[in-house]
């Protein structure tokens, strides 16, 4: 798709990838922001090769070859899944683990959020059902070493570097890959964990060994120790096979002439290089491309509270913007292990056009997933050896997906091996007619993303009628319609390149790093004078160090100095409270108490725009758990250009019609081309309007308005 204007469409300068469960996505973007997109199957075994056929098949779309796509191209951006494959897959290096005596069996133990996550509420009834998440370390390979350093960094205890040498030794003979390496309250004192990665580098070498050696003060230096564990412990075990993906797609655009190194996406936005030293930062990388596009996207419309909703395969990702600002989550879980890693928020939960159906043949008892048939073989009207239902085959069946245009044609949908399939499967062992039972399976799929959008707007304590949903993904747009209903949102809006909106998100992003330390600083609400500047000083000398340390990442990432620049930050709790709000520096340095009552006021202000502003509660006092900076550096970004509304009449779009069951019964439906809507067409339902990438439904007495950045804003009747 391309946006319309006055400028020059010039060749493309950025390509945005976002790989997810079942498709790769691209968008193709040109100095004055113009772009196009392109899709084909993930391909998981090697990200690489369905990276160039979606590359190759954008590229088709902008009428050049791929050899002339990669040699114009100053930024590839990539957004993936493979890290986080391998750990859900459990196959990434063997690990060995040294740690303060007596902690030993702190994997094992676990924390009981992250033990229990995932976990439905009927399998929270019945712990019978309950197992931990299976160690990234077995027990005989985690051993103790005498040391201790108090919360304050005193050391309590030295270190007995005797039983250092016999914890490498002995996992030097297990034969590891990799030494992890971490002691209580290192983020304070990282004295005993420096110490013992020297022992274990100097007894790799006599041994002539290679094993790496991680520690987790230099993944993350924060408080709570057993997700700063598991965030070393993930860094050295998921990203081997992560930066062997990212190199693999390196060399391919290499291959086809690209010039420089592979960018990918933080999971709190920003680019960074592909040799980013702490890569498990980007193992969610793809939905966080959709939070950073619907902020764009928000600025253009004048909406700064969104509802992010991106709907794929295999999963329905949602996020929210309150006023203009995006929850960071400082522990997410991944795979029920909770880790230090600050994570722009997202509720997730198993619901995409992929998701297996199951009929119980006692019970009768439907079941929507929890899987998904993927990419390979992928639903059975792909044709490509799947054989359960999925409820893309439902799509098919009732005519909503047009089975001679998937993919613009390139994959041709079996809709009669689909429908019987499902007829000898789900509908026969209901009892219930065939395409009765195929819009059931659609309903139930749709009410679940309903009810999730429910619980994610009362869960923060807002309302509908101030947000405006963002709708994308794949799927995003075909249940749009059942997914919204009901629900009272100021507007709902998807795209015309829905498919590719994460990809087109990540091009939104700029180069960015982020450092930050755990610190206690507790400001009484009585502070005086000297007590607040003491403050003040004391976080900015740390402001300072941190500064250096992210500056000099970027200049050695090939940013020249004078582009890079910095944004201090700090997490801050009223006193007593269990979780930290993220609050921007309104200044760059502090000395004074006024200094302080500035960030003081800054946190009272964001703190009101989460939740709400009789919430405040200074009377208890300030606590400043973490304190960070951001570094970032520009790059080009796709622009949507703004036109006058036309005229209400879509015809120019019209290509014909096509049955489709809708709402219990058969209507013939109007068929319209996405990419020749115009600002200002008007789309009433019964009708379907079709994308090379994706299709909108419009049901029955809805309709859809184009607007003058030829967005798509559908309207429940």
């Amino acid at each position: 798709m391309t946006t319309a204007g006055a400028q020059t469409i010039g060749n493309p300068i950025v390509i945005g990838i976002d790989a997810g469960g079942t498709m790769t996505d691209t968008i193709l973007v040109d100095g004055n922001g113009h772009f196009k997109i392109g899709k084909a199957a993930t391909t998981p075994r090697d990200e690489s090769e369905g990276f160039i056929i979606s590359a190759a098949d954008a590229a088709e779309a902008w009428g050049i070859s791929l050899d002339d796509l990669f040699s114009g191209i100053d930024v590839v951006l990539y957004s993936g899944t493979g890290m986080l494959n391998t750990l859900l897959s459990r196959t990434g290096r063997k690990l060995g683990l040294i740690t303060t005596k007596g902690l030993e069996d702190m994997i094992l133990m676990g924390r009981g959020l992250q033990a229990w996550a995932d976990y439905s509420y009927a399998d929270r009834l019945h712990a019978i059902t309950h197992h931990h998440p299976d160690p990234l370390v077995p027990r005989r390979r985690t051993h103790g070493v005498t040391e201790r350093v108090d919360q304050f960094g005193d050391i309590i205890i030295p270190l007995y570097e005797h039983e250092v040498v016999a914890s490498v030794r002995k996992l030097i003979a297990d034969k590891v890959d990799a030494i992890c390496i971490m002691t209580v309250f290192s983020h304070v004192n990282p004295t005993h964990e420096k110490r013992i990665a020297e022992i274990a580098r100097e007894e790799i070498a006599k041994a002539g060994a290679e094993i790496l050696v991680y520690t987790s003060h230099e993944v993350r230096p924060v408080i709570r120790e057993q997700s700063r564990l598991n965030s070393v412990l993930i860094e050295a075990y998921a990203t081997s096979r992560g930066r062997k993906q990212l190199k693999g797609i390196e060399d391919i655009s290499k291959k086809h002439g690209y010039r420089y190194r592979v960018q990918t996406l933080l999971s709190f936005g920003g680019l960074t290089s592909i040799d980013h030293p702490r890569l498990h930062e980007t193992m969610i990388s793809g939905p966080i491309g959709g939070i950073l596009g619907a902020a764009y996207v928000g600025k253009l419309i004048g909406n700064d509270s969104l509802i992010c909703s991106d709907m794929g395969g295999t999963s329905f990702d949602m996020g929210v913007i309150t006023r203009g600002q995006t929850r960071i989550e400082n522990e997410p879980i991944m795979d029920r292990f909770k880790l230090n890693v600050p994570t722009l928020h997202l509720d997730t939960i198993g619901a995409g056009a992929g998701m297996i159906l199951k009929v119980d043949p006692l019970t009768r008892k439907i079941s929507l997933g929890p899987e998904s048939a993927g990419s390979d073989p992928g639903p059975i009207c792909f044709n490509r050896g799947g054989t359960r239902p999925t409820i893309a085959d439902c799509d098919a069946i009732l005519g909503r997906l047009n089975p001679d245009y998937f993919l613009g044609g390139k994959v041709k949908l079996d809709v009669e091996k689909a429908t019987r399939a499902f007829k000898e499967q789900c509908a026969d062992v209901l009892g219930v007619p065939l395409h009765e039972a195929a819009e059931g399976m659609i309903h139930m799929l749709e009410d679940d993303a309903n009810n999730a959008l429910r619980r994610v707007i009362s869960g923060q304590g807002i309302h509908p009628s101030e947000f405006t949903l963002l709708s994308y993904g794949g799927s995003g747009p075909l249940h749009l319609a059942g997914c919204s209903r009901g629900i009272g949102f100021r507007d709902i809006i998807t795209f015309q390149f829905a498919a590719a909106f994460s990809a087109f998100g990540c091009t939104t992003a700029d180069y960015m790093r982020r450092h930050s330390i755990s610190t206690q600083i507790d400001i009484p609400s009585a502070a005086g004078e000297d007590e607040l500047a003491a403050h003040a000083a004391r976080i900015s000398g740390v402001w300072k160090e941190l500064r250096e340390a992210a500056i000099a990442e970027m200049v050695a990432d090939g940013h020249p100095r004078e582009k890079v620049r910095t944004v201090p930050f700090l997490m801050m709790r009223y006193t007593g409270q269990l979780e930290d709000v993220e609050v921007a520096a309104p200044l760059d340095q502090a000395q004074t108490a006024d200094d302080m009552r500035r960030i003081i006021e800054a946190f009272e202000t964001v703190y009101g725009k989460i939740n709400h502003r009789v919430s405040r509660y200074g009377a208890v006092g300030y606590s400043v758990m973490e304190l960070g900076l951001i570094a970032t550096a520009d790059k080009v970004k796709p622009v949507l250009v703004k036109r006058l509304l036309g005229g209400a009449d879509p015809a120019a779009a019209h290509k014909g019609r096509r049955e489709a069951y809708l709402g219990g019964r058969w209507h013939k439906a109007n068929l319209y081309e996405m990419d020749d809507l115009q600002p200002g067409h008007e789309v009433k339902g019964p009708a379907i309007i079709e994308h090379p990438a994706t299709t909108l439904v419009v049901h029955p007495g809805d309709s859809v308005f184009v607007d003058e950045w030829t967005l798509l804003h559908y309207r429940h009747g």
